[in-house]
């Protein structure tokens, strides 16, 4: 790990919060670590403190309400690199949040020593998870399935969405009504397994950077 590399705790569990804490010192003599117990804490703490390298959340944490948090904060510090720590293992689970932007996802039961060498890997720019528990090869070749099989009239509303269209603008554009717009988004959530334009936007961008390919 590098000198004055800036991480938070993001944990409601004292203890668990407590031994994390204490094995990055002992492990990371050099690192600066913050801790959160809620949402509002960790919002708090990200504005209050500039060049945090790495969050450590929790997906249970109060106030995150499922992956909403982690989709929030890599849209708005996207420049900060997060691993999920969860007492949830489920491989959809771990797949879910790698593709909605973590850097890592580490179960709660994982032994100290690959806790150790999962954080330092995520430090210096590579992804990790446990092994077999996600390929993004897959997802790659999942998301660009999805993405096919929208229509060319869905493709050209995704591509709006990543503008930042709102449906009114959207159906002005189009010639559509507003409603006729709102049935093409949900059918675009549904083909695509997303619940929100965010997400969709996310999986759309994911996929643009690995293939440019991708145009109306």
């Amino acid at each position: 790990m590098t000198l004055n590399t800036k991480i938070i705790i993001a944990d409601d569990h004292p203890l668990f919060r407590q031994a994390l804490s204490f094995m990055l010192k002992s492990s990371f003599v050099c690192s600066c670590l913050l801790e959160a117990q809620t949402i509002p804490e960790l919002e708090q703490k990200l504005q209050e403190t500039s060049d945090i390298d790495l969050i450590l959340l929790d997906l249970d944490i109060p106030g995150a309400q499922g992956f909403n948090t982690l989709i929030n904060i890599r849209h708005t510090y996207p420049e900060i690199g997060v691993i999920v720590i969860s007492g949830f293992e489920e491989p959809e689970t771990i797949r879910k949040a790698m593709n909605l932007g973590a850097a890592g996802f580490i179960p709660k039961s994982t032994p100290v020593p690959a806790m150790i060498k999962a954080i330092n890997d995520v430090i210096n720019g590579k992804l990790w998870t446990p092994i077999g528990s996600y390929n993004p090869d897959d997802d790659i070749v999942e998301q660009e399935d999805k993405l096919i099989s929208l229509t060319p009239q869905q493709r050209k509303i995704l591509l709006m969405f990543a503008e930042g269209l709102l449906n009114k603008q959207i159906a002005y554009e189009l010639n559509l009504s507003e409603s006729t717009i709102k049935s093409h988004a949900s059918t675009i959530f549904l083909k695509l397994g997303v619940k929100n334009r965010t997400q969709a936007v996310i999986l759309l961008n994911d996929r643009q950077m690995a293939n440019a390919s991708f145009t109306q």
